[in-house]
Order: C-alpha cells, then sequence, then structure tokens
C-alpha cells in the first residue's frame, strides 16, 4: 500500500501533508473545535496548564482555548503551510507556541494533550510508537483527551480507522483510562462513528 509507505518517515509525510494544503484537501477540517473537546476544555479550572495540541491545522482548538483564557498552549505540524497559517493567525497571541516539526523528535513536557484527528492521520504501525511518545511528553498524571475514529474506511487512509477492541489494551499499557465511550455530541457526520478518551499517564 503506496501511501501507507509515504507516511513511514518524516521527510515524505512532510511532503504528503503539505501537498494536502497546497491543493486545499483539508477533508478533516470542521472549521471549529469539536463540540467534545470544547465541552472538556469547559470543565478545566487552571488556565495555565501546559497544553499541546499535535498535527494542529488550523487549530480551532487553541482559538477557544484562548477565548477560555488559557495561557501556555503549543501547536506542532509537520506541515510548513499549516505552521505558517498558524503563526499568522496567532500572531499577536504570545500564549501560543507554534513549532514546524515530527511529533515523534518533540522533546517537552505537558499537563494536557489534545487529541484531534492525528491519530487517524499517521501509519496504523506507528500506532504504539505514537502512544509511548503521548506517555513520554506528559508529566505524570498528565492527560491524553480527544477523539478517535472508532469504525473502519471504505478508502485506504488516511484517514485510517480502527476499534476500540484494539485501542484499549494498547493505551492500557501506559494509560490509566477514565473514559473511552462513544462521543455522544460528535458533529453530525462522525456521529457514530468516534470515542470519546480521556486517559490518564499512569
Amino acid at each position: 500500500m503506496e501511501r501507507n509507505k509515504t507516511l513511514l518517515n518524516p521527510e515524505s509525510t512532510q511532503s504528503f501533508w503539505n501537498t494536502r494544503w497546497e491543493n486545499k484537501q483539508t477533508g478533516w477540517d470542521i472549521g471549529y473545535a469539536a463540540p467534545a473537546i470544547s465541552k472538556y476544555i469547559d470543565s478545566i479550572t487552571d488556565k495555565n496548564i501546559k497544553i499541546l495540541i499535535p498535527g494542529c491545522g488550523n487549530a480551532y482548538e487553541a482559538s477557544y482555548l484562548l477565548e477560555k483564557g488559557f495561557t501556555n498552549v503549543t501547536l506542532i505540524d509537520i506541515a510548513p503551510i499549516a505552521v505558517l497559517n498558524a503563526r499568522n493567525k496567532f500572531k499577536d497571541h504570545p500564549e501560543v507556541s507554534i513549532i514546524e516539526g515530527d511529533f515523534f523528535e518533540l522533546e517537552a513536557q505537558f499537563d494536557l494533550i489534545i487529541e484531534q484527528t492525528f491519530f487517524c492521520a499517521i501509519d496504523p504501525s506507528l500506532r504504539p510508537q505514537y502512544i509511548q511518545k503521548m506517555a513520554s511528553l506528559l508529566v505524570p498524571q498528565g492527560r491524553l483527551v480527544g477523539l478517535l475514529f472508532n469504525t473502519d474506511f471504505e478508502k485506504e487512509g488516511p484517514p485510517f480507522g480502527g476499534h476500540i477492541a484494539e485501542y484499549h489494551p494498547a493505551f492500557s499499557a501506559y494509560f490509566d483510562i477514565h473514559k473511552m465511550e462513544e462521543s455522544y455530541n460528535s458533529i453530525k457526520p462522525r456521529a457514530g462513528s468516534e470515542l470519546f478518551i480521556n486517559l490518564q499517564k499512569h
């Protein structure tokens, strides 16, 4: 499967996603922060926690965090066009740091990582590495919160599908699973096909 191979190294991955941005092939972009994530953000009382959004794209969740008064948000994306867009968007917001680079090479520590259409964008063979990296980027008791697809897609990915039966044991090795269940407030096109996750690092 040639596309899968394309997404197995940083250089070709960067080219793949940058071409998507150039051609405006951004079907993952819903135009606003996902309701399930916004609702979780509303429940956070400490506005100074360190937050990471990997594969940030247009970073609507970051905009929502700013609206709610959060002060320490980091975005990372491998596609230069996405990063340029984000830098323009948040140029007047020092609360937001923006990194162009490979998530798997990031070295930092965060209290919260927001997952929104990043897990489904990477080749499934990299999922064990994704889970380990997420755990390494979180402080003890830090959280990974967001949405995962709980479905198969007819076309070869990305997006790549998957199911709770495989996610649960894989994430359990590094996280306490506070929540991994069907999202009741997904956007209409994704209703019934998403899981809301709230995972706490061991």
